[in-house]
């Protein structure tokens, strides 16, 4: 039951980015401020901005850091009547009082109460408590001013070499940024490929391409510590080898950042994300919770997933905002489609790899298929390998998988298409795409390997 804060509800948001912004001025668009009072609770000092674009701002493609800002706080101040306090971190949440905690930057403590509440604390970054791991040159890349941070270190000591821990999506774009800007890297990885989301044998081909661009890959290795001179990092340190280094970049995933939520008595899944329902509601009565922080569902293996993309966080936020505002919309569920550019090549991947779809129980056939991306007599028809997972028995795709040149990566939305409607292989194949010698051969390269696969099913 709505209880009223002052003459109008109140609607307290912890997190100003991406889901949080999003709910926030969606309940704004639905609700005036004569009817609803917001109030964003941010502890950094931006708002709204695309942690996605921070490797581009490292390696110069991007110019400056007000350009990845959708929205400043004074923006939201203005054009949408949003109370926004940055360098205010809140540190516990009343569920039975209906109460946010608070601290800013000045020590000052204070009680916030809501009506409604949004939980949209993001991830937080995974960081082993390492010798070395607070030494100068050590850096994560979560934040926007993470991203500030290592850019005038680079500018200022003009590193020669740099390590990158971690071969994923944030790793490699941070590797070819240090290869932008001239510097020697090196990634070290637990693994025996980069990219861990993708089968093996399509990681080898993003390998071949970072060692061909004169990155170096270093496979199946742990990192144990930090070598530093005068506070300085000069090594990374591994079970049986050491690298040289004058900068580093941690990039070992993320985690939903829930503690707060689990400190106030929310539930959590086994994923580490917050429990919501399809309208992004928690357990707890009046408390929402949207984007990376969350646990949401995958709509091919139907197991909690935790996905840390901007896409989820502000569709999420949308439908809570919406929710919040009296109206009914629904969070669908993810399918894990992500794509990256990577030393001159386009990765993207949807649905479920090989590991993940014995996890969930299916029994799979595969196919990995090359092709170009144009008619093979136009100029610059490029090569791209694709990867088709089905069930055995019903032919259902249940994942794809493809690294190409440009050109090659967006063509992942037609099989995330097919996912999504639990297509077939078969009914694949045989869809009415478009063709033009500049931009695809007579059969697309998804329908070609989409074909072989169903061939082999019979």
């Amino acid at each position: 039951m709505e209880r009223r804060v002052n003459d109008r509800p109140r609607l307290v948001v912890i997190g100003g980015d991406a889901s949080g912004m999003s709910a926030a001025s969606q309940a704004r668009r639905a609700l005036g401020p004569e009817e609803l009072e917001i109030l964003a609770l941010e502890r950094g000092t931006y708002t709204s901005y695309s942690a996605c674009g921070i490797p581009y701002l490292v390696g110069k493609t991007v110019s400056s850091p007000e350009e990845l800002v959708a929205r400043t706080p004074e923006e939201f101040r203005r054009d949408f009547a949003i109370g926004v306090r940055t360098e205010t971190e809140a540190t516990s949440i009343d569920v039975a009082e209906r109460l946010v905690r608070t601290v800013d930057a000045s020590g000052t403590v204070a009680e916030e109460p809501y009506d409604h509440l949004l939980i949209a604390t993001g991830a937080a970054p995974r960081r082993p408590h390492l010798p070395g791991a607070d030494a100068e040159g050590v850096f994560g890349l979560r934040t926007l001013p993470d991203g500030i941070a290592l850019n005038a270190y680079l500018d200022g000591r003009a590193p020669s070499r740099a390590v990158v821990v971690g071969g994923g999506y944030v790793g490699l774009e941070m590797a070819e940024a240090f290869l932008e800007r001239g510097i020697e890297v090196t990634v070290v990885d637990g693994g025996a490929e980069p990219m861990g989301t993708l089968d093996a044998d399509m990681g080898a081909l993003v390998r071949e391409a970072m060692q061909a661009m004169g990155a170096s890959f270093q496979p199946h290795t742990r990192v144990t510590g930090f070598e530093t001179e005068d506070g300085v990092v000069r090594r990374v340190l591994a079970q049986d080898a050491a690298y040289e280094a004058d900068v580093v970049v941690m990039a070992l995933g993320v985690r939903p950042n829930s503690d707060l939520a689990r400190a106030a008595g929310l539930e959590i899944g086994p994923t580490g994300g917050i429990v919501v329902d399809r309208r992004m509601r928690t357990s707890a009565q009046g408390v929402w919770a949207a984007g990376d922080c969350v646990e949401t569902f995958h709509r091919v293996s139907r197991a909690p997933v935790s996905v840390p993309l901007g896409t989820h966080a502000n569709k999420q936020g949308r439908v809570a905002g919406t929710g919040i505002a009296g109206g009914y919309a629904a969070f669908e569920g993810v399918l894990g489609t992500a794509i990256t550019k990577l030393c001159g090549l386009e990765v993207a991947r949807t649905g479920l790899n090989e590991t993940e779809a014995a996890t969930a129980g299916f029994v799979v056939e595969t196919v990995v298929k090359e092709s170009t991306l144009r008619a093979g007599y136009y100029p610059g028809a490029e090569a791209v390998t694709v990867k088709l997972l089905a069930e055995r028995g019903s032919g259902r795709l249940l994942g794809a998988q493809i690294v190409g040149g440009a050109g090659a990566g967006k063509r992942i939305d037609v099989l995330a298409v097919a996912l999504w409607n639990e297509m077939t292989v078969h009914a694949l194949a045989g869809m009415d795409l478009s063709y033009a010698p500049p931009f695809s051969p007579v059969w697309d390269p998804v329908q070609i390997a989409a074909r072989k696969l169903a061939e082999r099913m019979g």
